[in-house]
């Protein structure tokens, strides 16, 4: 069985159930998330005893928030679509992403997962050896790209195939106004160095972690359009699945993205026997790329 007679097979009342969003869901898990970041932060403003040891805890928190940008772009957290746009373009002001661009890109990934030459996500180099793999995962590259589409936004150079006419005019304010921010940040770190401690060195610190399970979403997945082959499900704790909205569960995503995160346990439970790449946990995963490479 192949993703498209799965979907075929499930019945109306049970699609109709896993595609209810709901705003309870979302804001409690945002809540917790974000209040996660706001306790080990003021912490580490305050200077809790051992508070180097918090940075790349709150740097994790922090980096996570891709999750919900992520999800954002489908618009299934919240039921509510403003609530969507707001947490995302909020989560991108985190993550140097602007939302608007991010959702463009996004989609363009989903339309052609996997797929050499139309998969935007493929675009960046590829790891071919050991070295290839640290400096990817240090987060470096991810950097000087989100840094680069930034920058080209507000000069309104950026100009990919995905991007439509729309998009990238709404994109470019919202560059523009995430760069005004970042100086008015710059400005005030001069004085104070806070923000500094709280999100910028957490974030460096915290970029490799998200770097480790992204590549597991479809790292040495077959280029093929089954989505039960290109993109792999990880089998992981159930603290690792609440930071990340559940998108381990990313096969599921994939051959559904309609369907919120908090559905995406029970759409697992339906579709696990049909799973044909999985890992069981992160540094297992690792563990066989490292070797192939």
């Amino acid at each position: 069985m192949d993703h498209k007679d799965f979907l075929a097979s499930l019945p109306d009342q049970t699609r109709q159930e896993l595609l209810e969003t709901s705003n309870w869901h979302g804001l409690r898990h945002a809540l917790i998330h974000f209040g996660a970041i706001a306790c080990v932060g003021t912490m580490i403003a305050i200077k809790a005893p051992l508070w180097p040891l918090l940075l790349p805890l709150q740097g994790v928190l922090i980096i996570f928030l891709f999750t919900l940008a992520h999800e954002a772009t489908h618009q299934t957290p919240f039921t509510s679509s403003w609530l969507n746009t707001f947490f995302g373009r909020l989560s991108g002001v985190f993550l140097l992403l602007p939302f608007s661009w991010f959702c463009a890109f996004h989609m363009a990934h989903h339309r052609w997962t996997n797929i050499p030459g139309k998969d935007p996500e493929l675009a960046s180099n590829p790891i071919k050896s050991r070295r290839d793999w640290l400096w990817h995962i240090s987060g470096v590259p991810t950097w000087i790209a989100q840094l680069r589409v930034l920058l080209r936004l507000c000069l309104g150079r950026e100009d990919p195939d995905y991007l439509g006419a729309r998009m990238k005019r709404s994109a470019e304010r919202e560059a523009r106004m995430m760069f005004a921010l970042y100086g008015l940040i710059a400005l005030f770190s001069s004085v104070n160095p806070i923000l500094i401690w709280v999100w910028i060195v957490p974030a460096l610190l915290g970029q490799p972690f998200l770097r480790l399970y992204l590549l597991a979403e479809h790292g040495d997945c077959p280029y093929t359009s089954d989505m039960f082959a290109n993109t792999r499900t990880i089998f992981t704790s159930r603290l690792i699945r609440f930071l990340a909205w559940n998108m381990p569960y990313h096969t599921e995503h994939h051959v559904c993205p309609q369907v919120p995160f908090h559905q995406l346990p029970r759409l697992h439970m339906k579709m696990r026997a049909y799973l044909k790449v999985t890992a069981d946990g992160y540094a297992d995963f690792t563990r066989q790329y490292l070797g192939r490479l």
